[in-house]
């Protein structure tokens, strides 16, 4: 296990989303270099958008053996007789990114089928490093119907993911396909991110104050959130984190969203799920505590530098 500092060549797919177009920017100020594949252009000057269609697994091998920009046709040939460089990292967060977006057939078609897609040309064409986009509504709540219960807390990577939704369900089955690919392809390191409830900067005066008074309204949140410009962080940890194989981590800042601490939280919101271990005073339910003791992961943007309580 070892870590490394040196700028990467990354593919990025679904970087003109939600999480992506903050993912990014961190990305570069790490030096990396980045290549935007999605089908919605990303406004930023000096990162190049491939438009692909990720179920089309032509495509999906083309974009991750393509240039990153115009200029690399001034390369030199390389002994393949192209002057393409092979990218170092692959991350994939690109997919429907919750239901009733489409039908749900078509979610759990277009998910599955991309990750799917993206893992098997990685892995085929010697790039060593992929990081998948998983989702906190793997703990079965987030879309359930009605009021359900968690089976325990914290929720931790070794949890019993068990849910009823089609996007959460197409998220489990890339999380197993990296597991899979991961199996065959030794040489391969495959982390997925369950990545919590995303806020973006102009969130936290919009949507976080409603989160706080309100804290019912976030049990299926897990009374957790991930930073956008913090899954940056994770990202970059990932890409120079080498030789874990496959691994899950989850995604989300260290602290609970609500005014009162977390074993008081729970006791009051979420009455009758059991408690597996001491958690921290603050601790976020939907605990990021591998992200932190493996990949050193460090919370840069705590809700509370941003919201009165």
């Amino acid at each position: 296990m070892t870590s490394s500092s040196a700028a990467k060549r990354i593919v990025f797919t679904g970087g003109s989303g939600k999480a992506g177009r903050h993912c990014i920017p961190y990305l570069l100020s790490k030096g990396h270099s980045v290549l935007n594949v999605d089908l919605a252009p990303l406004p930023h000057p000096t990162v190049h958008t491939l438009k692909a269609d990720l179920t089309d697994s032509g495509q999906v091998f083309n974009a991750l053996s393509s240039h990153f920009h115009l200029s690399h046709y001034e390369n030199p040939r390389g002994p393949g007789g192209v002057g393409v460089e092979k990218p170092d990292a692959v991350i994939h967060f690109a997919a429907y990114a919750r239901n009733l977006l489409v039908p749900d057939s078509e979610c759990f078609r277009g998910n599955v089928l991309s990750t799917y897609n993206v893992i098997e040309a990685a892995c085929k064409l010697g790039i060593e490093k992929v990081i998948i986009a998983s989702s906190e509504t793997t703990y079965g709540v987030c879309f359930a119907q009605g009021d359900t219960d968690y089976h325990s807390f914290p929720l931790e990577e070794d949890y019993d993911n068990d849910p009823e939704d089609t996007y959460a369900t197409s998220k489990l089955c890339g999380e197993r396909c990296a597991r899979s690919f991961a199996r065959r392809f030794p040489g391969v390191d495959i982390y997925v991110l369950r990545i919590g409830n995303v806020i973006e900067p102009h969130e936290y005066e919009q949507d976080f104050p409603t989160y706080v008074e309100k804290p019912e309204t976030r049990k299926r949140n897990a009374w957790s959130y991930m930073d956008a410009r913090d899954l940056g962080q994770i990202c970059d940890l990932c890409v120079q984190k080498d030789g874990l194989g496959f691994q899950i981590f989850n995604a989300t800042n260290d602290t609970i969203t609500t005014k009162i601490p977390t074993a008081e939280a729970l006791a009051k919101y979420a009455p009758g799920t059991p408690i597996s271990r001491q958690m921290g005073e603050w601790e976020a339910p939907l605990s990021n505590r591998k992200a932190r003791e493996v990949l050193g992961f460090k919370d840069e943007h705590d809700w509370r530098k941003y919201v009165k309580v």
